[in-house]
């Protein structure tokens, strides 16, 4: 082999597919529909798309997608040590879209089995095989959480219009800054044309954010893809709501070239603690 030829090699390797993390500061504002519909839009494209359920003690991403996976990320875990890109694929569930699935533990006490190490090795795995890998995450900004939030290209952080959510939210986005993660997230305002006291077009001046993504309020729609496991961009596509999601991945989707794996870096974890010693004057 010419040293051309190995140069090439190599540079395949270590060339991976888009990590797209969906978070929010809270439940209930929708974050799982819509890692699974964004997931089957982008599958649309004729491309590679991975899921992965980042909740990994009462994650519902098989539930969406009316999936009864064999396996899921314990099985993974457990078998870490002899997985490569083409090994894992064998763990994973194929959605009638075409998207490939990592399911959540069946049980909540089997998550302490997955360790941030375990899980970017998943992750480098996963971006070998796929153009997108989305992660639908736990709530708030968990170790794990913060480890997919840091490893991801795109943050998606999703709110709605209560008070509430979006209090946290600006939490959120405001620790984001701090880490250095804000350039990479996008505003989700979920269920936007909501009947509430705060109007959609207040969110940008309240949470600080210029161009949030919009996507409209269809309770029963997304109620009922959630109940019947059929993402609603599948069986309602020319619905206001579906074609949102649609837009949606269309924006994504215009990417950049694909990025190459950076090498590990110190843990967010002490990144954060250390700012927070160094605002109290303790280091």
């Amino acid at each position: 082999m010419t040293s051309n030829q190995q140069e090439i090699n190599d540079t395949k390797k270590s060339k991976r597919g888009e990590m797209i993390a969906v978070c929010s500061a809270k439940g209930g504002v929708g974050r799982t529909l819509l890692s699974v519909n964004l997931a089957v839009a982008l599958c649309k494209k004729n491309i590679q798309i991975g899921v992965v359920d980042g909740d990994f003690q009462f994650g519902d991403v098989s539930l969406a997608m009316d999936l009864h996976s064999t396996f899921t990320i314990k099985d993974v875990v457990e078998e870490i040590d002899r997985l490569d890109e083409f090994s894992l694929a064998s763990y994973l569930s194929t959605h009638e879209s075409g998207v490939k699935v990592l399911a959540a533990p069946e049980r909540p006490e089997y998550a302490d089995l997955v360790t941030d190490q375990m899980l970017r090795q998943v992750m480098d795995l996963l971006l070998l095989q796929h153009d997108y890998v989305v992660v639908d995450t736990g709530v708030g900004l968990q170790e794990r959480t913060l480890g997919i939030i840091e490893k991801a290209d795109q943050i998606l952080v999703v709110t709605n219009l209560e008070m509430a959510t979006l209090k946290n939210t600006k939490l959120m986005l405001e620790t984001l800054d701090m880490l250095g993660l804000r350039e990479k997230a996008r505003i989700i305002i979920n269920r936007s044309t909501m009947e509430s006291v705060i109007q959609a077009a207040d969110v940008p001046d309240i949470l600080g954010e210029e161009e949030p993504i919009f996507i409209p309020n269809d309770f029963t729609i997304a109620s009922q893809s959630l109940n019947i496991g059929i993402p609603f961009v599948i069986n309602q596509a020319k619905t206001e709501l579906a074609k949102s999601i649609y837009k949606l991945a269309e924006q994504l989707s215009s990417r950049r070239e694909i990025t190459l794996i950076k090498p590990k870096s110190p843990s967010i974890f002490s990144k954060l603690f250390s700012k927070k010693r160094v605002k109290e004057g303790t280091t």
